[in-house]
């Protein structure tokens, strides 16, 4: 995948709340959990991180802490798109899973 195609699936430099959502709907699929496991082990409740997943609030401080802690996914990322400092192996699977959330998100919106 070249660099133009991962920053634009990353929404590089976009800090606005969808563009969030997006990146953290695939962090969450990289880590290969639901919506309410992560929020568990987070220690929020699903509709915190549901609301961030769909673009209502930012994740929280928790949120990123965590997918930084327990899957090398950090705030530069979730916030900005940064995703030249992840390593290489989760980069490998965190792209198509912001292909797939990136289309999922297109048709959440066309759809409303």
């Amino acid at each position: 995948m070249d660099f133009q195609t991962k920053q634009r699936l990353a929404h590089k430099d976009d800090t606005g709340l969808a563009a969030c959502a997006i990146r953290l709907r695939a962090a969450r699929a990289v880590t290969g959990k639901q919506a309410q496991q992560l929020a568990r082990e987070v220690g929020v409740s699903k509709t915190v991180y549901s609301n961030a997943e769909n673009g209502l609030t930012y994740p929280n401080r928790d949120v990123m802490k965590h997918l930084y802690r327990s899957y090398r996914i950090d705030f530069n990322f979730l916030i900005n798109g940064d995703f030249a400092q992840l390593p290489g192996d989760l980069q490998e699977r965190l792209f198509p899973a912001l292909e797939v959330a990136n289309n999922e998100w297109d048709r959440k919106s066309s759809s409303n």
